[in-house]
C-alpha cells in the first residue's frame, strides 16, 4: 500500500465555491465528543440544491490536504454500492478476512478494519435515501482516529443516535449570495452585468446555491443584466426550466432546478397518510415562503379541501387534523417543506422555488379552488379580535400578500379586505397605500369599474389617503363611491348610507365641518328610517354626529348623545369592548370642550389604561388616548403631568407616521402648547413655527388648524397662553 489513499469520486467545488464559515463552524463545533468522549459522526441534513455534496467535497478536499490517510467518497443512495465500494476499499487496505470472494464479508471486513486501525481516516456518505437500509454499514468510529460525515436530504430520527448528529443544512445567506454571483460574474470578465440587481436577484432565487449556479450561467452566456433577467425571472408566464435550464448546470450538478427542488416528492408521496402529499404541497404552495401558521392545517376549509371521496360510497371521506399533521411531518422529512413547532406563527415553510415548482406542475384547472380554498383557511384562522395578537396578524398579512400577488385575479374574498385593514390599523399605512392601489387596478380591470368588489376596495383606498393626511385624494374617491352606489343602489341602501360617513369624515378633516354635519344629519335619518332607532347601524350614526357637533363647537348637542351611545354600549357590549372604550373617549372629549375637565380625567385614564392592553401601548390609537389625557392635564393646570406624555406622543408619531404627517404636526402643536403653559417660550416658537409652516402647506391659509396654529404661535409670542390644544 502506498499512503494516503483517495478512493471514491466526490463533486468538483464550484465555481466561486463559497466557504460559507459560519455554517462551517457549526459543523467543527458538532464534532467534539459526545458522552463518555465518543467522538461523533455527522450527517447534513437539507433540501435539493442547498450544497451539502460541496460542503462535504470541501472537508474531504481538506482532508486529504491535511494529510488524513484515506478518504473514502461513497454515493449512499444505493445501499448496494455502498457495500460494493466498501468491499472494494477493503482489498486496497488489505483489511483482514477480506478475501476477494463475498462482497458482503469483505465490506464488513473493512468495517472492522476502520474500528481497529491507528491510520487516519474519512467516509463520506453522500446522499442518503434509506437509513433503515443503511443503519449496519455506518462504520464504528475508533478513538478519534476516524470521522463519518454523511449527507441526506431527509430530516429522520433514524439518521441519528448510535454517535451520530444531524446539522441542518439552509440555503446561502443573502451575503454568500451575493458573493457568488459578483465572483463568479467578475471571474469570467462580465462584472458590468452587475447593476446593483444582485441583491434582489439573490432574494428572489431564494438564495439557493443550485439555482444561483445556473442563474450565473445564463448571465453569462446571454451576457444579460442581473436587472434584465430579474425581470424575466419574475414573469410567471415563464417556467423554471426555461429560467435555469440544463444547459446552465456548468456546475455538474446533474439534474434541472425544478427536477432537483422536486425529487422527493414521489417517496414522499408513498409515504404519506392517505395520498394527501400533493395536495398539501400544492396548497402550501400558494403562502409566504418565509413561513405560516400551523394553525392552517387545522382549519375547516383545509381539512374539507383535503377530504378524498370514497371510490365505493362516492362520498367525501374526512381527513384528520391528526393526518394532516402526519402528512407534514412526511414532507419534512423529506425536506419539501420545513416543518418546526417552535417557530411561533412561521411553523411552516416551503423554498420559494420549491412552491414555484410544485405551482408549474399543478393544472391550470386546479388553482381557482386551492387560492379560494387557502384565503378561506387564513381567513378562519384570523384573530378575531383585532390587535389580540400582532405577530400572527403580521404573519397572515404575509401570507395574503403573497396569495394576492401570485394568484389573486380581483375575485371579491374577505381576506383581502381583511389584511389591507390590518395595515391600516397597525399603522402601515404606505403597505396599506400600495396594497390598495394594487388591488384596485386589478379589480377594475377584472370585475369593472362598478362592481361592488371595486368600490369597497376605491373606499378602503380612500379611507387610508385619510390615514395618510392626504385628505383632497380622498375626497375625489369617497364622492366618486357616494354617487356610483346613490345611482347604482340606491339613496336609502345601507352602503350608500355608509358612503355618505366615510365622505362627512374626510369633509371634517378638511375643515369642512357645516357640510359634513348635513351628511351625517342625512345618514342618521337615513338609519333610522331603514333600520329602526335601536339598530347597530343607527347608533353608529349618532356617535358619528357627536363627533362633528364637538368639531364645530356644538357640545350642548354632542353632549347627550354621547352619554346615549356610551350608556347603550356598557348595556349591550360591556364594560371593556372597544367601541365601549371609544364611546367613553368621545364622552370625555366633549366633558373637555364643556370645561368639565374633571369629569373628563377619570374618563381619559381609564381609556389610556384599556388601550395599552388592547390594541398595546405603541399603537396609534393608544398613544392618541395619551395625547387626550395629557390635553386633560393641560386644562386641569397640570403642565408637569402633560409634558411627558405630550413628549412621547410626538416621538411615537415621528416614528409611526413619520415627520410630516397631519397627526405629527398635531402632536407638535400640542407640545408647543405646552412649552408655553410652562414658560419655555424658544421651545414654543420653535414647534409652533414649524407647524403652522406645515398647515399652510398643506391645508392653506385659511383652513382652522392653520389659524388656530397662528393664534397659539401668537401667544406664545406674547407669552400668553395658548388659544386651544389638539389632541
Amino acid at each position: 500500500m502506498t499512503w494516503p489513499l483517495w478512493v471514491g469520486a466526490p463533486p468538483l467545488l464550484a465555481s466561486s465555491f463559497q466557504a460559507r464559515p459560519v455554517l462551517r463552524a457549526a459543523i467543527d463545533e458538532g464534532r467534539s465528543p459526545g458522552e463518555g468522549g465518543a467522538p461523533i459522526a455527522q450527517v447534513l441534513s437539507g433540501g435539493g440544491g442547498v450544497g451539502k455534496s460541496q460542503l462535504a467535497a470541501a472537508y474531504a478536499r481538506d482532508a486529504s490536504r491535511a494529510g488524513t490517510d484515506l478518504v473514502l467518497w461513497v454515493t449512499a443512495a444505493d445501499v448496494q454500492q455502498v457495500i460494493a465500494l466498501y468491499a472494494h476499499t477493503a482489498q486496497l487496505v488489505q483489511a483482514p478476512g477480506a478475501m476477494g470472494t463475498d462482497i458482503q464479508a469483505d465490506a464488513q471486513a473493512f468495517l472492522g478494519w476502520l474500528a481497529a486501525t491507528s491510520r487516519r481516516w474519512l467516509v463520506v456518505l453522500d446522499d442518503v435515501t434509506d437509513p433503515a437500509a443503511l443503519t449496519p454499514w455506518w462504520p464504528a468510529l475508533n478513538s478519534g482516529k476516524g470521522w463519518v460525515l454523511a449527507t441526506s436530504r431527509l430530516k429522520d430520527g433514524r439518521l441519528t443516535g448510535q454517535g451520530r448528529r444531524r446539522v441542518d443544512i439552509d440555503v446561502y445567506t443573502p451575503a454568500e449570495a451575493v458573493a457568488y454571483l459578483e465572483h463568479r460574474l467578475t471571474g469570467d470578465g462580465l462584472g458590468h452585468l452587475l447593476d446593483g440587481s444582485q441583491e434582489q436577484l439573490a432574494d428572489e432565487l431564494g438564495c439557493l446555491p443550485l439555482a444561483l449556479g445556473h442563474a450565473a450561467a445564463y448571465l453569462i452566456n446571454q451576457q444579460m443584466a442581473c436587472a434584465d433577467y430579474l425581470s424575466l425571472l419574475r414573469d410567471r408566464e415563464r417556467s423554471l426550466d426555461e429560467m435555469l435550464p440544463s444547459w446552465a448546470d456548468t456546475e455538474n450538478y446533474g439534474r434541472q432546478v425544478a427536477a432537483a427542488l422536486l425529487l422527493s416528492r414521489a417517496a414522499a408521496e408513498a409515504a404519506s397518510p392517505r395520498e394527501l402529499a400533493l395536495p398539501v404541497l400544492r396548497l402550501a404552495a400558494l403562502l409566504d415562503p418565509a413561513g405560516h401558521p400551523a394553525a392552517f392545517w387545522e382549519s375547516e376549509p383545509v381539512l374539507s379541501h383535503l377530504a378524498r371521496i370514497d371510490d365505493e360510497q362516492g362520498v367525501p371521506v374526512p381527513v384528520s387534523v391528526d393526518e394532516a399533521r402526519e402528512c407534514l411531518l412526511v414532507l419534512h422529512r423529506y425536506a419539501l417543506i420545513t416543518y418546526s413547532s417552535s417557530s411561533s406563527g412561521r411553523e411552516v415553510r416551503m423554498h420559494a422555488l420549491t412552491a414555484r415548482a410544485v405551482q408549474e406542475t399543478t393544472p391550470h384547472a386546479l388553482r381557482p379552488r386551492l387560492a379560494r380554498t387557502a384565503a378561506d383557511a387564513l381567513l378562519d384562522i384570523w384573530p378575531d379580535e383585532p390587535g389580540t395578537d400582532h405577530n400572527v396578524s403580521a404573519v397572515l398579512r404575509a401570507n395574503v400578500l403573497t396569495l394576492h400577488h401570485a394568484h389573486g385575479d380581483g375575485q371579491p374574498h374577505k381576506v383581502f379586505s381583511r389584511a389591507g385593514r390590518s395595515m391600516v390599523s397597525s399603522g402601515l399605512f404606505q403597505s396599506a397605500l400600495a396594497y390598495w392601489q394594487e388591488r384596485l387596478a386589478l379589480t377594475e380591470k377584472e370585475l369593472g369599474p362598478e362592481h361592488a368588489e371595486t368600490l369597497s376596495v376605491r373606499t378602503d383606498l380612500a379611507c387610508t389617503y385619510n390615514e395618510l393626511g392626504q385628505y383632497d385624494d380622498a375626497r375625489l374617491l369617497h364622492e366618486r363611491v357616494l354617487a356610483d352606489r346613490i345611482r347604482l343602489f340606491g339613496d336609502d341602501d345601507a352602503s350608500t348610507q355608509t358612503a355618505r360617513a366615510f365622505l362627512a369624515v374626510t369633509c371634517c378633516h378638511l375643515g369642512q365641518y357645516e357640510e359634513a354635519l348635513q351628511l351625517e344629519r342625512q345618514v342618521l335619518d337615513a338609519r333610522r328610517r331603514v333600520f329602526g332607532d335601536d339598530h347597530p347601524e343607527t347608533r353608529w350614526a349618532r356617535a358619528n354626529l357627536a363627533v362633528t357637533y364637538n368639531r364645530l363647537g356644538r357640545h350642548d348637542d354632542a353632549l347627550p348623545l354621547c352619554e346615549q351611545v356610551l350608556a347603550e354600549r356598557i348595556h349591550l357590549l360591556g364594560e371593556v369592548h372597544p367601541d365601549t372604550c371609544l364611546a367613553r373617549n368621545n364622552l370625555a372629549a366633549t366633558y373637555r370642550n364643556l370645561g368639565r375637565h374633571e369629569d373628563a380625567l377619570p374618563l381619559c385614564e381609564r381609556v389610556l389604561a384599556e388601550y395599552t392592553i388592547v390594541p398595546g401601548p405603541d399603537h396609534l390609537d393608544t398613544h392618541l388616548a395619551r395625547a387626550h389625557l395629557a390635553g386633560t392635564h393641560r386644562r386641569l393646570g397640570r403642565h408637569h403631568d402633560a409634558l411627558p406624555l405630550e413628549e412621547q406622543v410626538l416621538a411615537a408619531r415621528i416614528r409611526l407616521l413619520g415627520d410630516d404627517h397631519p397627526d405629527t404636526h398635531r402632536a407638535r402643536a400640542n407640545l408647543a402648547a405646552t412649552y408655553t403653559d410652562l414658560g419655555r417660550r424658544d421651545d414654543a416658537l420653535l414647534l409652533g413655527e414649524q407647524v403652522l409652516a406645515a398647515r399652510i402647506r398643506l391645508l392653506g391659509d385659511d383652513h382652522p388648524d392653520t389659524l388656530r396654529a397662528r393664534a397659539n404661535l401668537a401667544a406664545a409670542r406674547l407669552h400668553l397662553g395658548p388659544s386651544d390644544t389638539e389632541e
